[in-house]
């Protein structure tokens, strides 16, 4: 499949590109980078000329990925949002398809509308599937208690189209493919705060808090996630709720596929396990 890592891949979510390439390799899936890929706008852009931009940003992409005669995986939450949408407006409406074509010209590109845009963990599971993963484990994660933290988008995205949205189970499915306990909390789904990090720090705090608490009580280790947003504003305030509230939380939060590099003994460069503030306390499988 090509690959389209997105800003946060290559940045605050260097931990996931690491670790979603190895895991990719160990379970025989060739990742290949789309060449020259750009920003997908994010919301930077998506309210620039009533968000024509954004989707000429994104159908390039689209475009370079049609070039490889491949579908498209990605990893991060809000570049699948907008991949995804941008690329099923261009496959319905032929109108709109054909602006952003004449704007790709101008770049010597087209899209024709013939790619599929998935979500890594629709890969994994669905592509891939749960018995191929769990036959890959070399280091079982038997005993160790894991909230897979979903996040308000990821599912949300384009509902019903991998899993439940309010309720969804793939996260949870992976998790004991692994080896490991998954726990069951009612914060699984709560936005974390996202992108208001920036203008409203507080609400982050406040919304973190929350997921934290709920994680904890539910008797989780360690946290796991989907999304670069997600895993920054969990990670990065745990601080602040502690001296906000009074609390001591310190509960490492990985990606699924941290998860999953460590658990088929991968080498630990693979983990990225460096890159992160609470780093989790697993001992090095004999393999490494």
């Amino acid at each position: 499949m090509s690959y389209y890592p997105g800003c946060s891949m290559e940045s605050i979510a260097v931990s996931y590109a690491k670790s979603l390439l190895a895991a990719a390799e160990a379970l025989g899936l060739r990742l290949e980078e789309i060449p020259d890929w750009n920003c997908c706008g994010a919301s930077i852009a998506s309210g620039v000329a009533g968000g024509f931009v954004q989707q000429v940003l994104v159908a390039r992409n689209l475009a370079l990925a049609e070039e490889m005669k491949q579908d498209v995986l990605v990893a991060c939450s809000s570049c699948y949002l907008n991949l995804a949408t941008a690329n099923l407006r261009l496959q319905e409406d032929s109108v709109y398809a054909g602006r952003v074509n004449k704007a790709l010209a101008v770049g010597g590109l087209h899209y024709s509308g013939s790619v599929r845009v998935k979500r890594a963990i629709d890969v994994m599971l669905g592509e891939i599937g749960p018995g191929r993963i769990e036959g890959r484990v070399q280091v079982p994660l038997k005993g160790l208690k894991v909230a897979g933290y979903v996040g308000c988008q990821t599912m949300r995205a384009h509902p019903g189209d991998f899993d439940q949205a309010e309720s969804p189970k793939a996260l949870d499915r992976l998790i004991r493919a692994l080896g490991a306990e998954n726990v069951n909390f009612a914060r699984q789904t709560t936005c974390c705060g996202s992108s208001h990090v920036v203008p409203a720090s507080e609400v982050v705090t406040g919304q973190v808090k929350e997921i934290l608490a709920s994680a904890v009580e539910a008797g989780a280790d360690i946290i796991v996630t989907l999304c670069p947003l997600c895993q920054l504003n969990l990670e990065t305030h745990q601080e602040k709720v502690n001296e906000k509230f009074g609390t001591g939380y310190e509960i490492p939060v990985l990606f699924f596929t941290q998860l999953m590099a460590y658990a088929f003994g991968l080498p630990p460069n693979t983990w990225g396990f460096e890159h992160m503030l609470v780093s989790p306390k697993m001992p090095a499988p004999a393999s490494a």
